[in-house]
């Protein structure tokens, strides 16, 4: 692999604080990470400080929330903002994630506010964008991936597109054992990577997320359009997870 690659893992719903502990403990214990590579981590809000503090040792791992209101504070029952997930110990942040699209009802305006509240408040975002499988089969998949990226980077200044990285997750592909061909996601990263170009990005990282796992991580990797993956179901081992940031 000719380029530095960020492994970013997504726990979603799961993973208490115990548990991230001992996570943090298997993972950590004797791993060396490759030179100029990332790895990131995305808990539950519950488990954000304990994951953090855990992961704490190594320099190349980083953790972030899985997702920030735009408020800084206020009556928003059940919401973490941008100051809190910063007090945990979160350097970075997932938006636009395709659950929070897809289930709760997010909308590019929302993507938009979040982007901007967590680069204002010192998280960097990991803005997420993808297609449906109907939008895929009607061959609008570019439109829409681009669409979502323009929303969500609407008014930013150069030196604030610095900060952001893009991943692209197929809504068809995730948590469905179904994955885009590498030749499928080069070809999206590629469009993202010109429109952020476009935009005054001066350093476009595009990532790779749905149903990435062990026996296709290495094959996905191995295309030089992809910067990194985001790994959901697969990123809960800590074995399995060292296996894959290992190149398999």
């Amino acid at each position: 692999m000719s380029h530095p690659l960020i492994y970013a893992a997504n726990w979603k719903m799961q993973v208490d604080p115990g548990q991230a502990r001992a996570f943090a403990a298997a993972f950590l214990d004797g791993f060396v990470p490759s030179p100029g590579d990332s790895y990131w981590f995305f808990p539950s809000a519950v488990s954000l400080e304990a994951a953090a503090r855990a992961l704490a040792g190594c320099p190349a791992v980083a953790v972030g929330a899985q997702d920030v209101h735009w408020e800084p504070q206020g009556a928003f029952t059940g919401a973490t903002s941008v100051p809190l997930a910063r007090g945990a110990g979160a350097t970075l942040v997932l938006v636009g994630h395709s659950e929070r699209r897809h289930v709760f009802g997010e909308t590019d305006g929302d993507t938009a506010r979040k982007v901007r509240a967590a680069l204002g408040g010192g998280l960097d975002p990991l803005l997420c964008v993808g297609e449906l499988l109907e939008e895929r089969e009607a061959g609008t998949t570019e439109a829409v991936v681009l669409r979502q990226l323009d929303a969500g980077l609407d008014g930013l200044a150069r030196d604030q597109l610095a900060r952001v990285t893009v991943a692209y997750e197929p809504v068809w592909a995730i948590g469905t054992g179904k994955t885009a061909t590498p030749g499928d996601a080069a070809a999206v990263h590629r469009a993202i990577r010109g429109a952020l170009a476009g935009l005054g990005h001066p350093t476009p990282k595009v990532l790779y997320g749905g149903s990435v796992n062990l026996a296709n991580a290495a094959q996905l990797l191995a295309e030089p359009e992809l910067d990194g993956v985001l790994v959901g179901g697969a990123s809960l081992d800590p074995a399995g997870w060292r296996k894959i940031v290992a190149g398999g």
